[in-house]
């Protein structure tokens, strides 16, 4: 992994670290992170980014404490060995998303299946 394949958007209003930590989440449900792949340092993640090197660690430290990652000495963080993640764990990594989501055709007034026609079609796109 490399660290300019996060995306940060300071702009949301989701804490930075917790947005650090659900991308790793799903690279790791994926599969796109193996397991025993070495994380980008806090330092080079920070500077890459343009963001205090204390969040980016609290990241970390949040996803070691949750067991998916591990601390390697002298080498940095890597990727836990794998459980199994059911397409149900999967989903509900994208629970928050898909609240606002929800949240925001609700104000708008859109019917439900207006949205997800539209969902499924970015989907297959």
């Amino acid at each position: 992994m490399q660290a300019s394949e996060l995306v940060i958007q300071p702009s949301l209003p989701e804490p930075i670290f917790r947005q650090i930590a659900a991308q790793i989440r799903r690279l790791v449900a994926s599969g796109q992170l193996e397991p025993g792949e070495l994380l980008p340092s806090v330092r080079e993640v920070a500077e890459l980014h343009a963001i205090n090197p204390m969040t980016v660690s609290r990241a970390y430290s949040l996803l070691e404490g949750e067991g998916l990652l591990e601390r390697l000495r002298g080498k940095g963080m890597a990727v836990s060995a794998r459980r199994p993640v059911s397409p149900e764990q999967r989903l509900a990594l994208l629970d928050s998303q898909l609240r606002a989501v929800a949240q925001q055709a609700e104000e708008l007034e859109l019917p439900a299946a207006l949205v997800l026609k539209r969902l499924r079609d970015l989907m297959e796109a």
